[in-house]
């Protein structure tokens, strides 16, 4: 947990050397919980074998719309089951802690614009919200630093320094998931940590995400990726078709010599009309765009070919729409198709 756009994702992905979650540069990216599974092969002298569930939870931050306190709730639900929590700072930033009680300044970038309407509070006291979290945790608590090849050494023990005042630390990380420094030390010390249990996924799981959400999370990140100010924040993606091809043999071309096909068709939802306008573009030429770098992503999970087909609809202030949110989660979304198949009368032939 930490902060958003400290590095929650980026370290997940850099973790189990698959992209689990979307990374943008774009502060509050994670909506949902991912979960991301890592097996520590035993190395003698070192660790045991173990497999570790890391779940990445979105930016803790003070909630200013009904999807804020929806991204609040996946936090508190992710605390609930727990055996260890990773808190991530980013080394190049001052945080509130740092210079304690600095107020605003440096605190905008970090914010971005989707959060610019936020009222009621000052910015400054976001890493008390965090630490007001974490003091109730009756588990392990790593503190870990983000993002440490791009401060120099010297700089990362002042903020270690004002860090561990506000809390008791099991441990103290530097990490860089970017040149994957420290990322053994700090699996080995979770390993260290965790309790002794069942293997909860197989070993070739590395989250348990159903590739239609990851496939509209895809669609999603090339929607921060290409378009600016409120747009991204007021943006959802819905898979309204998801078609898979026909299963070829192993090792198999499909017959007409190239690989399958498979077909998918989203709906892009916003708030306003003008920002339908925005992610169409003029001539469709944005949607375009947001759908050929979507479509390269989803290939490369998928393994096939694939034919996107997107369209945007407006869904007036969303955001504040308790029944739509829940329908973008996938876990509730599951619940309700096994709800549906329970209720299905069954035929003589079953």
């Amino acid at each position: 947990m930490g902060r958003p756009n400290v590095g929650k994702s980026t370290l997940l992905n850099a973790l189990t050397g698959e992209k689990v979650a979307i990374v943008t540069a774009k502060p509050q990216t994670t909506r949902n919980r991912i979960l991301g599974v890592v097996e520590m092969p035993a190395r003698k002298g070192k660790n045991p074998a173990a497999q570790i569930v890391f779940v990445d939870t979105p930016g803790v931050h003070k909630p200013g719309s009904q999807l804020d306190r929806r991204m609040l709730q996946e936090v508190h639900e992710a605390l609930e089951e727990r055996d260890l929590v990773l808190v991530l700072m980013d080394a190049t930033r001052k945080t509130g802690r740092q210079g304690l009680g600095t107020g605003d300044a440096g605190l905008e970038r970090e914010q971005g614009p989707g959060n610019r309407e936020q009222k009621g509070g000052s910015w400054a006291s976001e890493d008390e919200f965090l630490f007001s979290l974490v003091r109730k945790l009756d588990c392990p608590v790593f503190l870990v630093l983000t993002k440490i090849d791009r401060v120099a050494k010297e700089q990362l023990l002042p903020m270690i320094e004002a860090l561990t005042k506000q809390h008791n630390f099991a441990e103290v990380i530097p990490v860089s998931a970017r040149k994957k420094d420290g990322l053994d030390v700090l699996l080995r010390k979770i390993v260290e940590v965790l309790p002794t249990g069942e293997r909860y996924f197989p070993k070739d799981q590395y989250t348990d995400q159903p590739q239609r959400f990851m496939v509209a999370e895809l669609i999603r990140e090339r929607i921060l990726v290409e378009t600016g100010e409120e747009v991204p924040y007021a943006s959802a993606v819905v898979i309204e078709r998801f078609e898979e091809p026909e299963i070829v043999p192993p090792g198999k071309k499909g017959a007409t010599g190239t690989l399958p096909l498979t077909r998918i068709a989203a709906a892009i939802y916003c708030e306003r009309e003008g920002q339908k306008a925005i992610l169409i573009g003029k001539g469709g030429a944005k949607l375009k765009e947001i759908g050929t770098g979507a479509r390269k992503q989803i290939e490369s999970l998928l393994g096939t070919r694939v034919y996107l087909e997107l369209h945007v609809i407006v869904e007036p202030n969303w955001r504040e729409s308790r029944s739509f949110i829940e329908s973008l989660d996938w876990r509730n979304e599951l619940e309700k198709i096994a709800e549906r198949q329970g209720n299905e009368p069954k035929s003589d032939e079953e």
